[in-house]
């Protein structure tokens, strides 16, 4: 078995991957991560999905890929030329909302147990408001977190950052875990 082959790619992710390069944005999920994200979201029939740090849109495909017709994503974006991009190329998918707001300014105001998935690719609901971002899950819910293996485009004080975050991650009472020593190095969360 080889994990990189026959990944069917969705029909609009070559566009948005192209878009990602010339905008030089270097931190989009990797091709792994965003086949996991389908098959996760494949899992929540009629959920409601959340994704903190939308970028290009790269991870927002894949989700949108394994969402069945009534499940709904909200996407939220700090940067306005990377979120316009997934916009442009996704916007006209009725199942996902995108917002442009700080992810954790919009994680403060955020209703607690809606979301059945979310996945936190940003430092808000990450490395920041990890709590509101937990509140708003519902129990029986994943919480998914990737590159927590060191990666090129890592700060110098970053691996210190992650460390702390899986220790955190480790002793929450609210969450049963799953750490994979895989792809950029992912955390799958369910909480109780």
């Amino acid at each position: 078995m080889t994990d990189t082959e026959n990944l069917n790619l969705p029909a609009r992710l070559p566009r948005i991957m192209s878009e990602t390069a010339r905008l030089n944005f270097t931190m989009a999920s990797d091709l792994l991560t965003g086949c996991l994200l389908r098959t996760l979201a494949a899992a929540k029939p009629a959920g409601k999905l959340l994704e903190l740090g939308t970028g290009t849109g790269v991870a927002t495909a894949w989700m949108l890929n394994g969402m069945d017709a009534e499940a709904r994503l909200v996407s939220v974006e700090i940067d306005e030329a990377n979120l316009e991009v997934a916009k442009e190329r996704l916007g006209d998918d009725l199942r996902v909302t995108f917002i442009h707001a700080d992810g954790g300014e919009w994680l403060n105001r955020a209703e607690p147990d809606q979301f059945d998935m979310i996945f936190a690719d940003s430092w808000p609901g990450k490395y920041t408001h990890l709590d509101e971002a937990l509140r708003s899950l519902k129990r029986g819910g994943l919480y998914v977190v990737d590159d927590m293996l060191p990666q090129p485009n890592w700060p110098d004080d970053h691996a210190h950052r992650a460390n702390e975050l899986i220790s955190i991650l480790e002793s929450r009472e609210d969450l049963v875990i799953t750490k994979m020593n895989w792809s950029t190095g992912i955390i799958i969360g369910t909480k109780t």
